[in-house]
């Protein structure tokens, strides 16, 4: 772990204000409206969820996405005090409710940085994702190809602090068409 790195806690309190997706919504946090889950990337269902992502953009540099190409930015952010995307889960009763933080770095960005290994956070690193066109699901969710870690610090993820899906979360009552505003 890097003497810079926060802690857990840390990130924790930095992040409850964004509790309520007004606050994350003012600050220009976006969202797609798609929830995650283990099924949509390829995965076992049984690993669950992530989510409702809400993204600053301008935190990792996404471009203008051209028509038929993949999200693409240039921005490295790691700052989990900060983090670049917020990760909601959508409630019964239309609610959101914060589950994870989340921070993304495009692998082009990264390594015309310089950098060989991913990016880390405790001796974690990042996972990389990329779209394998050989399969019927897309494994970026639309992204270039792209290194990304949650940090599930709002619900207790039995699979591990910083896996990828966290079996308690669920996308059954998203709502996409209202993209949660």
């Amino acid at each position: 772990m890097a003497a810079t790195e926060p802690s857990t806690a840390a990130v924790k309190a930095a992040a409850a204000k964004y509790r309520d997706v007004r606050v994350a919504v003012a600050e220009g946090y976006q969202t797609d409206g798609m929830c995650t889950d283990a099924r949509m990337l390829g995965f076992n269902a049984s690993e669950g969820g992530m989510g409702l992502h809400y993204v600053r953009k301008d935190l990792i540099g996404i471009q203008p996405r051209a028509q038929g190409r993949r999200v693409a930015g240039t921005k490295i952010h790691t700052d989990f005090l900060r983090p670049s995307m917020l990760v909601y889960e959508p409630q019964r009763h239309g609610g959101l409710k914060l589950v994870a933080v989340e921070n993304l770095v495009f692998q082009s960005a990264w390594k015309a940085a310089g950098h060989a290994k991913p990016p880390t956070f405790h001796g974690r690193p990042y996972v990389l994702l990329k779209d394998n066109p050989a399969t019927k699901v897309d494994e970026a969710h639309g992204f270039e190809p792209h290194y990304e870690l949650h940090v599930w610090a709002f619900r207790h993820n039995p699979s591990g602090m910083f896996k990828e899906f966290n079996p308690a979360v669920t996308c059954r009552f998203n709502k996409p068409a209202a993209k949660h505003k």
